[in-house]
């Protein structure tokens, strides 16, 4: 049996945990894990202590090299290079790398990228896919080059997404398909018999790292509309409306077909699922929501402790363009309906 290749990670987000577990377990017969490079710890969370990040967390006490670099400069190459690396997997990493670091590696750097390229090329594949309203995404394995997200396709994963998936669903669902994805191309790959091929880049859109005032909704769109950007910004950056001067986010929606009765942002009252909410097309369903300091909570519990009286209106804001056929240099407000 052929030797397993040397492989390098390089990713901070815990979307690569079963993966990492595979490579640690079984797949560790096709590539051995000589190495993680990921992000510094940072403060994090209410009291702002500093923690590792995921990746990090889990190599802790494992035998494998752990890198991280402040920024990638020459201490970081010469570090990378000295694990000798044939292969380096990039996932979600959130660095752009230079030419020195991607053909470091004898057989190179490949990034699982997690939507179904050229679409949703950048920041927030994931979000932007659910947030859009698709009902199909996927990892894309593909080369690294300078231009993003641009390199040579290998394989996809696909995953479906359900009307009732949020943007968390979703993410654990790509988390699990990377796992199928690498135990049939890391073979093929450490024999040199990979395959690509180029992308459709007149097909390519983009998407663009996510702010917290991407979080509004315009009642004058369509109930779907808004239902998808709900379940897309959740559980980041979120979406909120105010409600008699508090701020609610919102965790699940639907919507249903038909008029609705009353001007765009009415609440028209509840059914056993959600609160209703008029929109410019159909009726909006807020099925969980979450007050501050409190928890996420489906709606009829929500109600109990936080009444919204029929009638009530929330105020509609502009939503910022999610996608768009360009890179993106600053977030925008979207197109009118």
């Amino acid at each position: 049996m052929a030797q397993p290749v040397r492989l390098v990670f390089m990713g901070s987000d815990p979307l690569a945990l079963p993966l990492l577990d595979w490579l640690a377990g079984e797949g560790g017969a096709v590539a051995k894990l000589v190495g993680i490079v990921t992000g510094p710890d940072r403060p994090s969370g209410r009291g702002q202590a500093v923690r590792p990040n995921g990746v990090r967390e889990w190599a802790s006490g494992r035998e494998v090299a752990v890198l991280q670099p402040e920024r990638l400069d020459a201490a970081a190459h010469a570090a990378l290079s000295a694990l000798r690396p044939d292969l380096a997997l990039v996932v979600a990493y959130g660095r752009i790398l230079r030419q020195e670091f991607i053909s470091l590696p004898r057989l190179g750097t490949l990034n699982l990228h997690a939507s179904l390229l050229p679409r949703y090329r950048g920041a927030s594949p994931i979000q932007t896919a659910v947030a859009s309203g698709d009902r199909e995404t996927g990892f894309t394995l593909m080369r690294i080059v300078r231009e993003l997200d641009a390199g040579p396709v290998a394989d996809v994963e696909r995953v479906a997404i359900g009307p009732l998936d949020t943007a968390a669903d979703v993410e654990a669902g790509l988390s699990r398909a990377a796992v199928p994805l690498l135990s049939r191309t890391l073979p093929v790959i450490a024999s040199g018999g990979l395959a690509f091929r180029e992308q459709d880049h007149a097909r390519a859109s983009f998407c663009r790292r996510l702010e917290k005032a991407d979080g509004a909704l315009d009642f004058s769109v369509g109930a779907p509309v808004l239902a998808a950007r709900v379940n897309g910004l959740h559980p980041w950056p979120s979406v909120r409306v105010d409600i008699a001067g508090t701020p609610v986010r919102l965790g699940l929606a639907d919507w249903l077909d038909g008029a609705a009765h009353g001007a765009p942002g009415t609440v028209e009252g509840c059914d056993a699922e959600g609160v209703l909410v008029a929109t410019g097309s159909g009726r909006l369903r807020l099925r969980r929501l979450q007050r501050p300091g409190g928890r996420m909570l489906e709606a009829q519990e929500f109600l109990r402790g936080f009444p919204i009286a029929a009638g009530t209106v929330l105020e509609s804001r502009p939503m910022p363009a999610l996608e768009s056929a360009a890179p993106f240099r600053r977030a925008g407000p979207a197109p009118g309906p």
